[in-house]
Parts: C-alpha cells; sequence; structure tokens
C-alpha cells in the first residue's frame, strides 16, 4: 500500500477497474444503510406506511449531516491526492490530519443543533401528526451517531484518495452487514420500531468508522493521521472547504429540495405522496451511489496525474469515467421504465402505495438514462480542483433551476401532485445541457494550464 506510482503508471482500463470496483461495492453496500431500514420500516405491520413516511421526512437532516462531511473531505481527499502526484508527502498528511480535527467539532456541533431543534425542523420538514412520532424517535437516536457518520465518509475519502480502495470497501461492509443482521432484531424481536432502525445505523457507522481511523493510524496507509498535524490552519482547511463547497452545496442542496418536495407533495396528495417520495428518494440513491462509487474511483486517477502533469493520462482516465457512467445511467433508467413497480414493492406491501409510486417513478426517473454526463463531469471538477466550475453546475442543477420548477409545474399541469414530480426531470434536462457545455470549455483549459504548471 505504501507504493502510490502504480496510479501514474498502470494501463487507465485497468486501473480504473481496480479502483471502481472496491468503490462501486462500497457505494452500493454504503446505501444498504439507509435502504435496508427503510425496507423493514415499510413492512411493520400495521403502520409501516406512516412510519416509513416519518423516516422519510428524517432525510433531510440525514443528507445535511452527510453534506457537512463532503464538505471537507470530497474537497481535502483530491487536494491530498494532488499533493502525492506531487511527492509532498507532507502536504498530503497535514490536509488529511487538519480535516480530521475540522470534521469531529463540526459533528458536536451538528448533534447539538439537531437534538435540539428536531421536533421543530422535522414538522417544517412535511412531518403531519400521523408521522410526527415516527420522525422524531428516528431522529433522536440517529443524531447521537452524528460523529460515527462523518468520520466514517470523511476517512473512506482519504483511503480512496490513496488508492485503498478495498481498505475503504471493507469499511463501509463491516457497517452494512452489522447494519442488516441489527435491523430486525432491534426493530421485530426487541419491538423497537423505527428506534431500534436509527439504533442499528449508528452502532453499524461506529464499527466502520472505527476500521477506518485503525487504518489510517496503522503502518500500511501512505496517508496516515499523526498528532502534529492535528491542530487546524486556516491556510489548509480553507482551500479544502473552497473545492468541497461544491459537493457540500449538491448534497445540502438534496436537503433543501427534498424539504419543498415534501411541503408541495403534503399540499397536495398527501401522506401517500410523501410517502412516495421517500421511496423515489430511495430508488433515486441506488441510481446515484454506483455512479459516485466510479467517479470517486477515478477521482485519484484524475487528480494524481493532474498533479504528476500527465496530460494523456487525465484525458483518457475522464473520457473512459464518461463512458462507463453513461452506460449505467442508461441501463438502470431502461429497468425503472419497464418494471416501476417492482421497485416500488421493495419498500412497501401496501398496494395503493405501490401503484401511485409506480406512476410517480417513472416520471421522477424520466432522464436518468442521461444523469452519467453529469457525474463524471462534476466529479472530473473537483479531481482538477476546479472549485468554481464545480460550484456553478451544482447551484445551477438545484437552485436554479429545481427549486422554482418545484412551485412552478404543478400550475401548468392537470395533475398537480405529478406536476410536482414532473420538476425532476425537466431539471435535470437543463442541467445537464448547461454542465456538458462548460465542462468542454473547462476541460481544454484545464489542459492548456497543465501544459504550463
Amino acid at each position: 500500500m505504501k507504493n502510490k506510482e502504480f496510479l501514474g503508471t498502470e494501463p487507465i482500463g485497468k486501473l480504473l477497474l481496480k479502483m471502481a470496483i472496491p468503490t462501486v461495492l462500497a457505494q452500493l453496500v454504503n446505501m444498504l444503510y439507509n435502504v435496508v431500514d427503510r425496507i423493514f420500516i415499510g413492512h411493520i405491520e400495521g403502520v409501516g406506511d406512516y412510519a416509513l413516511t416519518g423516516v422519510g421526512i428524517c432525510m433531510p437532516i440525514i443528507m445535511a449531516i452527510s453534506a457537512f462531511a463532503a464538505l471537507i473531505s470530497i474537497g481535502g481527499a483530491p487536494r491530498a491526492s494532488i499533493a502525492l502526484g506531487e511527492g509532498k508527502q507532507n502536504n498530503a498528511e497535514k490536509i488529511l490530519g487538519n480535516c480530521f480535527s475540522l470534521q469531529i467539532i463540526v459533528s458536536i456541533i451538528l448533534t447539538a443543533i439537531i437534538l435540539i431543534f428536531k421536533r421543530d425542523l422535522l414538522m417544517a420538514f412535511g412531518a403531519s401528526e400521523n408521522t410526527i412520532g415516527y420522525a422524531v424517535d428516528y431522529m433522536s437516536i440517529y443524531a447521537i451517531g452524528t460523529i460515527f457518520v462523518q468520520l466514517t465518509l470523511g476517512m473512506n475519502a482519504y483511503i480512496t484518495a490513496q488508492g485503498a480502495t478495498r481498505v475503504s470497501m471493507i469499511s463501509v461492509l463491516i457497517g452494512a452487514i452489522a447494519n442488516i443482521v441489527l435491523d430486525p432484531i432491534f426493530i421485530y424481536i426487541f419491538g423497537m420500531g423505527v428506534r431500534g432502525a436509527a439504533l442499528a445505523t449508528i452502532i453499524s457507522q461506529m464499527l466502520s468508522c472505527a476500521w477506518a481511523i485503525s487504518f489510517l493510524l496503522g503502518n500500511k496507509t501512505v496517508l496516515k493521521i499523526k498528532k502534529e498535524n492535528l491542530k487546524i490552519e486556516a491556510d489548509v482547511v480553507l482551500p479544502c472547504i473552497a473545492l468541497g463547497l461544491a459537493q457540500f452545496i449538491m448534497q445540502i442542496s438534496e436537503s433543501v429540495i427534498s424539504v419543498c418536495f415534501n411541503s408541495s407533495l403534503q399540499s397536495y396528495g398527501g401522506d401517500i405522496a410523501v410517502g412516495a417520495m421517500t421511496i423515489l428518494t430511495s430508488v433515486m440513491q441506488f441510481a446515484m451511489l454506483p455512479l459516485q462509487g466510479v467517479s470517486q474511483g477515478a477521482q485519484p486517477i484524475i487528480s494524481y496525474n493532474y498533479g504528476a502533469k500527465n496530460r494523456e493520462r487525465v484525458k483518457k482516465s475522464f473520457s473512459l469515467l464518461l463512458r462507463v457512467s453513461l452506460i449505467y445511467s442508461v441501463s438502470l433508467w431502461a429497468l425503472i421504465m419497464l418494471f416501476p413497480t417492482a421497485f416500488a414493492g421493495i419498500f412497501t406491501s401496501k398496494p395503493e402505495l405501490i401503484e401511485f409510486t409506480g406512476g410517480a417513478l417513472r416520471i421522477y426517473c424520466g432522464v436518468l438514462c442521461i444523469f452519467g454526463i453529469q457525474v463524471a463531469a462534476q466529479m472530473t471538477f473537483i479531481s482538477l480542483g476546479k472549485a468554481l466550475s464545480s460550484i456553478t453546475v451544482a447551484v445551477a442543477r438545484k437552485f436554479v433551476l429545481l427549486l422554482p420548477l418545484i412551485y412552478i409545474v404543478p400550475r401548468f399541469v392537470e395533475n398537480k401532485t405529478m406536476g410536482v414530480y414532473l420538476a425532476e426531470p425537466i431539471a435535470d434536462t437543463l442541467a445537464v445541457t448547461f454542465t456538458a457545455i462548460l465542462f468542454v470549455f473547462q476541460f481544454k483549459k484545464a489542459l492548456k494550464e497543465m501544459d504550463g504548471m
């Protein structure tokens, strides 16, 4: 693991396969944390639909926790990779140490805020009298594990950044297996319901966190957490935050958008429409996480070779990332269009919710086939350290396009509830077009800048 030069020497196709497979598996397994919870919760006898909707109301807060992890780690990890490519080992480890300390501080602040304001937040996010009890029960326990979520997501980014994708995969796998085992025990056998699902999740994240940190403290890591690097320095963390800001905006915007979706759907379609949104969000996580896994597998390759001024390898890495991302997004889109109720049936056994969600799913994922372009371009911006471009496309997609469309589109269609779901494919079409045009210009500029580095 100490040899990092393979990122600049191995054939691109073989290298991306080597890096992406463990990362994709890790992302798929990581998805199980929330998805498995929802599957078990949705099938609780008698109250599963209300319990599922209640947990869905918690998603904006869960997304916000992940967004803050991304703000620090997704910005820091590419900079650490670039530093490794430049041969600056000490700088890379200083980035890791500073970001580790900052994530602990952020975790403590987030935990306090969530525990104090959880009920008010959840009511504002679309909870009803039927669902607020389940939402509060879940969030009260989940919030305590914020630090484990933050450090697991954050430190795994640095494990991946040095090419140790198998280690990061094992980290996630440990937690996911624990979650799958503990969920039915706590939910059904102990009769804890949604509280049991939350408890299973934070115990699982704690195990993943312990594995990731133990690796970064050990002797097999390229990047090591060292005591002398834990003191936070502004000139180290601020560039990381600047680069991570785009991913933060993307993820925090998911939280904001989730609130807007839930509130609009509650007013137009009631609890069934909000419950369907919980399932749609779960399916989209299934769609996005493997794409993110492929792009995160490509990130250290692009970043390292950018730092090493290897122009051709950067071009080849992006080209392969784009092709793989598109193949995946088109394949998943086809499955959703053909079998929408099959996806809905994974999360609930109520026929009316399955039927309603099936129709909404086809609309909501209508242009998923082209979304591989967005993901590939977004991660390449981040991998090259192009913070402004990454932030621009993130803001354009969610805040400039989707947010207003959630409220505009229902005014022009007969079925107001389906009009809310229709905002997503319209926004995605416009966003992917804008991102593709911007990327063509910025990527050419980055390649020219590399020649002069």
